[in-house]
């Protein structure tokens, strides 16, 4: 097969017109020229401003107490030079940090200075040894308008869209105007028949250290109200619905059909609950309305007392009931999705975090006292234990573990939720004696009080 080619010269290519990169390198050197110029006009380049001095210094003193700097905040105007004098007031190794400046490690009773430099926003200084900061030890710098707003708590909004979780340090600070639930435990009456009306309701109240939402309420009271008797008494609870939803009552307490009685009642109904206390024990009692998780965080639980028949006396009694603590929107009360996710905020002893760190509990050298415990949940585990002390009597679930020991003993007491049981022990030495849930991250968010035992 024959190949064909043109006899043809070959079209010669157009010259180039190289015009255009001229123009091209010409622009690129005039727009490098305006740069420089740029640059060297401002004394800056694409570096941050160092802060502007006000010429003010600001000294300050700071202090430890418990796990929380004192005090937690200053305000200053911008471009004051900061100085903290830091003294370690605490009972462990601490120290600071604002911005790039640290005091380094700093021993109990120990005084160092901190030159923070020229401050000109609003920044968080905190101790930088793992886990300090998480439990509250913050100190903000609030500048200019900043300053006003206060300071946020170490947990921020992030883990809670709804609010700013409180720290270890805030949940167990004491307040001249806070009252804590009173713990204290009465003897079951004498009467063989209980009889008693309560109301069912919704209110907004204090949860937590700054903190108010809605609480659903037997009685007004989370937890709700106590009874108490012996094997064999009858007890008649009418609950009269003045909220604005449906709830209702379970009594463990009581062997009855559930279809009569754990119906949820409408508002403006009321129910009497009848049952006979067949068997001792530690019982809880809830609102069974679903969902029933709800109902609890919110509130809605409590516990009845049924004595074991060869029940010692003792010098003191107290009722503590171990709650899981969600929060949520002050109008509505705890965030319904995270109650069911199980994300709670914080822990409790009788459903208000810390309480018994901010207003202790008072005993004597040589008190014999018997702690009742019911967890109420709705999720959490509970191991009970009191620091410094044994137990010689431990009591679970409708039978003692130990009972009345000399040579052996009980450091803690584990319930899961809807179970009960109770603890003895004496205290031979004045001190401070920590209770808490044995679960330590439990512990840190609330589930911690303390006794203040004197001669």
């Amino acid at each position: 097969m024959l190949s064909v080619s043109s006899s043809q010269p070959a079209d010669k290519p157009a010259p180039k017109d190289s015009s255009w990169a001229s123009w091209l390198l010409i622009g690129i050197a005039l727009a490098a020229v305006i740069a420089l110029a740029v640059v060297n006009s401002t004394g800056k380049g694409t570096e941050s401003a160092a802060p502007v001095s006000s010429g003010e210094t600001q000294t300050i003193d700071v202090g430890v107490d418990g796990m929380a700097f004192t005090p937690s905040s200053i305000d200053i105007e911008p471009g004051t030079h900061l100085v903290v004098n830091f003294t370690n007031s605490g009972d462990q190794v601490h120290d600071l940090k604002i911005g790039d400046a640290e005091t380094g490690r700093v021993d109990p009773g120990e005084t160092v200075q901190l030159d923070a430099g020229v401050i000109d926003s609003s920044e968080e200084g905190y101790c930088t040894i793992a886990g300090h900061k998480m439990q509250g030890m913050t100190f903000q710098v609030n500048v200019g308008d900043g300053a006003a707003a206060g300071h946020d708590h170490a947990v921020s909004s992030a883990s809670n869209p709804h609010v700013n979780v409180p720290t270890a340090a805030e949940l167990g600070a004491q307040r001249d105007d806070f009252s804590a639930f009173d713990a204290t435990l009465q003897p079951a009456a004498e009467t063989k028949t209980h009889k008693e009306t309560w109301t069912m309701t919704e209110e907004v109240v204090e949860v937590a250290p700054g903190i108010k939402q809605m609480r659903w309420l037997f009685n007004g009271q989370a937890p709700g109200p106590t009874l108490r008797g012996k094997v064999g008494d009858k007890f008649e609870i009418t609950i009269k619905n003045e909220g604005s939803m449906a709830h209702s009552i379970d009594f463990h307490a009581g062997e009855v059909n559930p279809d009569k009685t754990m119906k949820s009642i409408q508002p403006g109904e009321e129910l009497t609950y009848k049952f006979t206390a067949n068997r001792s024990g530690i019982w809880m009692y809830h609102c069974s309305t679903m969902p029933m998780s709800l109902h609890i965080a919110n509130g809605m639980a409590g516990n009845v007392i049924i004595d074991p028949p060869d029940l010692k006396p003792v010098d003191a009694e107290y009722n503590f009931m171990a709650t899981d603590v969600f929060l949520g929107e002050e109008s509505t009360g705890a965030d319904a999705q995270r109650v069911a996710d199980g994300r709670f905020d914080l822990m409790a002893f009788n459903y208000y975090p810390g309480q018994y760190d901010a207003e202790p509990i008072k005993a004597k050298v040589g008190d014999t006292v018997r702690l009742w415990l019911t967890n109420l949940g709705p999720d959490q585990p509970l191991s009970f234990h009191v620091v410094g002390e044994q137990f010689d009597t431990a009591y679970k679930e409708g039978a003692y573990l130990i009972k009345n020991e000399d040579s052996t003993g009980s450091q803690a007491l584990d319930l899961l939720p809807a179970q009960g049981g109770f603890v003895e022990m004496t205290f031979n030495e004045p001190g401070t004696y920590s209770f808490v849930n044995h679960i330590m991250t439990n512990a840190e968010k609330g589930q911690h009080g303390k006794f203040i035992v004197t001669e």
